[in-house]
């Protein structure tokens, strides 16, 4: 434990090292230089006030170095500090692993609690109102109801995650604690409410762990001086490698007719005459919602009808579409504020001033993209084919470096940023990832992994397979794929950059893994991320087919996984509108889209595919490259030289390095 004398002059040193408290308790504990210098240079930037970004590489032991940096600016400084992740998985790691190790170690010299959004936890006053009502809002068995009531009754935390079972969207909509439908103080149960008791942890706290799409909202939040999180002076962004993708959501639009159908249904259902507004007296409201639901079916069949005759990729223009929908909406959300202002029930003037606010939040939205009105935004719609056809229209800053500067760097002191991968370019280093995301000002540190990735991996580069472009690249690359799959007897991530590609080689080697009593797990197939990883972790042959979220986030040591095979390099499609859309502005810049912008996103992301296969100092493994670009073109080396040096094989020539 630590001593009186300690707390006062607190630092790392007193966590790691050969004489730290790590080494210790634990025997068995290794030293790892690089974790000391990352705790430092956390320390030092909290201490001076500077930005930081910092690559450490796997197994530099991240967590605990910012983790020890954080309490000593907190307890220091007599501050709050940020941390903020954009996986669940390293949130639970931090929340229920690193952070009560640390503190009983320290003998609780600090305080840390887990910042959940405000949608996840129930309101005991909407609960009790929609228990009363019940028989005008549900059209589905009420039984849920009933079990949220109970678990209301008996659960310390209040919070979705306590859940045994998983409340219907529509259920839970009605029921959660909501922004703009909270009496706060004057609530009957605000001395027991789940989401103000939350809010009181965090205001106790010396450390507070959130996400990155919560740490943006109140960052924008903050911009309008409003917040949902209390004062803290500094900010950690683990996985930072991931802020310009959340920025974009936040600073974008993406309104589908799922949204405009789902609020519109809450309200009034013409099929099952369930709803907000059923058996009530409002039958004008209800005429009103009728109408709305008429025009947004209308309104998503003509985008949809456009983006078929379009035949691009769903780029638009000022004015594509008419609108047909924003005055219908408007007149609906008036008529419920004029109820509102009429009912005596103030649980009823709630719901039905809730239901307004959603009203004018979409036909803002609306609005801002029919007039496409800010010019540094790329506007497009996606329309996907299912039962339940799903139109949307979206939009996306062509650089949110301006946004995240304006609401972040310019904000705090010290932001410190880690990731294993920031790092596109040797030469470069920082330069792409700071320029994406407007950090101007700052000290770097770029510190490598402590593994021996020369014994633990051996990477084959396969030099004569056509191109993915080509119609036979899939037959070809199949037949790779078995040998690569046959030498580790399964066990292996297979990474694709579409489901196109995904779909096309699962349909090629389908009957072959049977032949092989080898499972194939095949992401977007319906079973979710967390329960594929589950069964991929089990103890038998198994291959998983992956994309997108499949290259980051996702740890699994040991034997299980042996094996990652890269089908072609991570190239972001150039005619997506978005990335079409900056690569256009770069051009009008002067500059050449492909260096600066194409080649080092798809490096960072090749660096995160690599990550997958090497977790801990006693896994081995191989890793594939099935895209021959690795080798024929220039920027091949780029790639190569980009990730930890291991030892490469090119069949049918001597090893390469």
């Amino acid at each position: 434990m630590i001593s009186i004398e300690q707390q006062e002059n607190f630092n790392s040193k007193i966590i790691f090292g050969s004489a730290g408290l790590l080494a210790r308790a634990y025997p068995e504990y290794e030293d790892r230089p690089q974790q000391q210098q990352m705790a430092d240079a956390v320390q030092n930037a909290l201490k001076e006030h500077f930005h930081l970004a910092l690559e450490a590489g796997t197994g530099v032991g991240k967590s605990f170095a910012y983790l020890a940096g954080a309490i000593e600016a907190a307890k220091q400084q007599k501050c709050r500090v940020l941390i903020s992740t954009y996986t669940i998985t390293l949130q639970e790691q931090l929340i229920n692993k690193d952070i009560p190790f640390l503190a009983h170690l320290l003998d609780d010299y600090f305080t840390a609690s887990l910042a959940k959004g405000r949608n996840n936890f129930v309101c005991l006053r909407r609960l009790e109102f929609a228990s009363r009502r019940q028989q005008g809002l549900f059209d589905s068995d009420t039984a849920q109801l009933v079990r949220l009531a109970n678990w209301a009754g008996q659960t310390k935390d209040g919070s979705l995650s306590d859940i045994d079972f998983s409340p219907s969207p529509q259920i839970w909509n009605t029921v959660m604690s909501e922004h703009g439908n909270c009496r706060s103080r004057k609530c009957p149960h605000f001395n027991k409410c789940f989401y103000w008791r939350s809010r009181r942890r965090l205001e106790n706290a010396d450390i507070i762990v959130a996400n990155h799409a919560l740490l943006f909202s109140d960052l924008v939040l903050r911009t309008q001086g409003v917040s949902i999180l209390p004062d803290y002076k500094f900010v950690i962004i683990d996985e930072a490698h991931n802020i310009e993708r959340v920025a974009e959501d936040h600073f974008g639009l993406d309104i589908s007719n799922r949204r405009a159908a789902f609020i519109l249904g809450r309200l009034y259902n013409q099929k099952t005459k369930k709803g907000f507004l059923a058996n009530t007296q409002y039958n004008e409201a209800i005429d009103k919602v009728k109408f709305c639901q008429k025009a947004s079916d209308k309104f998503f069949r003509e985008v949809e009808k456009w983006f078929t005759a379009d035949k691009g990729n769903g780029r638009t223009n000022p004015g594509f579409v008419k609108d047909s929908i924003t005055e219908p909406i408007k007149k609906l959300r008036l008529s419920l504020s004029a109820f509102a202002g009429k009912t005596d029930d103030a649980d009823e003037q709630f719901e039905l001033l809730r239901h307004a606010d959603l009203l004018t939040a979409l036909e803002v939205d609306l609005k801002k993209f029919l007039s496409h009105d800010d010019d540094n935004s790329i506007y497009w719609v996606e329309s996907e084919t299912s039962k339940r056809k799903k139109v949307t229209l979206k939009s996306a800053p062509i650089s949110p470096a301006e946004n995240i500067k304006k609401c972040l760097f310019d904000k705090f002191q010290s932001v410190i940023l880690t990731s294993a991968t920031l790092c596109a370019d040797k030469s470069e280093e920082f330069n792409f990832f700071a320029e994406r995301i407007g950090l101007e000002k700052f000290e770097s540190v770029k510190l490598g992994s402590p593994f021996d990735y020369q014994r633990q991996v051996t990477m084959y580069l396969e030099p004569d397979l056509p191109e993915p472009n080509n119609k036979d690249f899939a037959d070809a690359a199949s037949e790779k794929l078995k040998k690569y799959i046959e030498m580790t007897s399964g066990r292996a991530f297979v990474l694709f950059t579409s489901y196109q590609m995904l779909n096309e080689f699962a349909d090629l080697l389908t009957d072959w893994f049977s032949e092989n009593n080898i499972e194939l797990l095949v992401h977007g197939s319906g079973t979710d991320r967390t329960q594929l990883l589950k069964q991929f972790k089990r103890n038998r042959p198994c291959v998983l087919f992956g994309t997108d979220s499949f290259w980051q986030g996702v740890d699994v040591p040991g034997r299980a996984l042996s094996n990652v095979i890269i089908v072609r390099l991570p190239f972001a499609v150039p005619t997506h509108p978005l990335i079409q859309g900056r690569i256009e502005h770069m051009k009008s810049e002067g500059l050449d889209p492909f260096v600066s912008y194409q080649l080092p996103a798809a490096i960072i992301k090749f660096k995160q595919g690599f990550g997958r296969l090497i977790r801990n100092k006693t896994d081995t493994g191989i890793i594939v490259v099935l895209d021959s670009r690795i080798l024929r073109k220039n920027y091949g080396k780029k790639f190569l030289a980009a990730v930890e040096k291991c030892r490469i094989e090119i069949p049918d020539r001597q090893d390469y390095m």
